[in-house]
């Protein structure tokens, strides 16, 4: 299996060249970057310092892997970090971060071509390697096992679809998985399907996701002075076919409140002007921004359409909908990951398909911060009892959140500095 896998990948390198570089016109990939995904000719040296390798995929593994990174560095100096991703816009926000560049450097992720992986290897000479969530990339386990260096599976995520796909080729799994010197574990459910499928050290100390970071510096004082005198809710990380529930909630909240604004943050912002139109259906008056300054007071529904900016109108909105959790086509992968609109003191709704995130969910609707509902009838009859009640506090909710993700990256920092020991 190993060894056709190889002979694919060699032959459709080509290929995968014509349609990376096919994805810069329509700005999926960073067009003066998009070589690092297709050829090593690196510049950059870290000398003799000792290398971890981290490889998180998108935005999401990217903002759970952050504050383990400054974890790291903290600890030991003489660690550099190199970080890779594989979206345009997880570079985008790795860019906004204050990071020291004498100890870390972003590159995005080489395919999974052998003479790619080969040089990358070769080029960096990582002494760790951190693989995030559920990255199981064939040519680069083998020859970093080969190399004998180090492999962590962190944070690995292995859901029951994922785990019944993996089932289906068990030789190739136990191979591959085997491979893992240690599996940090998101769940309960991913410890359990880790070591079914071959990993043999697997440890679930937490999900690093509650880990992080969530500041208030995101112009939060100016917005709270723009909506000073609104009802405001925001729907965030909406998918196709959840803005008509999100705008009948909005419909139905009119007819027994003022004053209402109501902040869509779809999960693909190149969605921004199909959610528009939706708007103009329902007769609403919608507006599309980028930045808060172009905010119009006659705007009911604003649509974001910018990255990266979800905390700042968190802090503004105490009740938030997390999308991609109404559809029964979800049933299976349904659900977003919550954690930063709860860090930021927010009552959260969700519909009834979380299964991507699950305990997370359970973790929060036990603690009073995530509810679930099945209709706009049933939101917005809550959202409308949220509204009434300004004066509930979440702030012993969020010291909670805080230090359960304290906790968790404290156990994770020692397990992978520990393993480099």
């Amino acid at each position: 299996m190993i060894f056709f896998y190889r002979i694919l990948t060699y032959f459709l390198f080509p290929f995968f060249i014509i349609v990376i570089y096919l994805r810069t016109f329509i700005k999926k990939e960073d067009k003066k970057r998009f070589k690092e995904k297709i050829s090593i000719n690196e510049s950059y040296f870290p000398g003799e310092r000792r290398v971890f390798w981290i490889h998180a995929a998108s935005i999401g593994e990217t903002n759970s892997v952050l504050p383990l990174i400054r974890e790291i560095i903290k600890n030991d100096k003489k660690i550099f970090i190199l970080l890779t991703t594989t979206t345009l816009t997880s570079s985008q926000i790795v860019k906004k971060q204050e990071l020291d560049q004498n100890n870390f450097q972003h590159r995005f992720f080489p395919l999974d071509v052998r003479y790619l992986v080969k040089n990358f290897l070769d080029h960096w000479s990582p002494e760790k390697i951190i693989f995030v969530d559920s990255e199981i990339w064939p040519n680069y386990l083998i020859e970093i096992s080969e190399r004998k260096i180090p492999v962590v599976l962190l944070n690995g995520r292995i859901t029951m679809k994922t785990f019944k796909r993996w089932k289906k080729l068990s030789k190739l799994s136990k191979k591959l998985f085997g491979l893992y010197n240690l599996c940090l574990a998101s769940s309960n459910e991913s410890e359990k399907n880790l070591k079914f499928l071959g990993a043999s050290k697997v440890k679930f100390i937490g999900n690093l996701k509650f880990c992080s970071s969530v500041t208030d510096k995101d112009n939060k004082y100016e917005l709270k002075s723009l909506f000073n005198n609104h009802h405001i809710w925001c729907a965030a990380s909406t998918h196709q076919g959840e803005e008509e529930i999100i705008l009948k909630t909005h419909t139905l909240l009119k007819k027994k409140t003022n004053n209402l604004l109501t902040i869509i943050i779809p999960r693909h912002i190149i969605r921004s002007k199909e959610i528009y139109k939706i708007c103009n259906n329902f007769k609403l008056n919608s507006q599309i921004i980028k930045n808060y300054n172009e905010i119009s007071e006659k705007s009911e529904i604003l649509i974001i359409n910018s990255i990266g900016e979800m905390t700042k109108y968190f802090y503004n909105c105490k009740s938030i909908l997390m999308g991609k959790s109404f559809s029964k086509k979800l049933i299976k992968v349904g659900g977003q990951n919550p954690i930063e609109p709860a860090k930021c003191g927010c009552k959260i709704y969700h519909g009834p398909y979380v299964s991507n995130f699950r305990e997370i969910y359970d973790y929060l609707n036990k603690k009073d911060i995530a509810y679930e509902v099945k209709n706009e009838i049933e939101l917005s009859e809550n959202l409308l009892h949220d509204f009434l009640n300004k004066n509930n506090s979440n702030k012993k909710n969020i010291e909670e959140l805080n230090n359960y993700g304290e906790r968790i990256l404290d156990l994770t920092t020692k397990e992978i500095l520990g393993l480099s020991k």
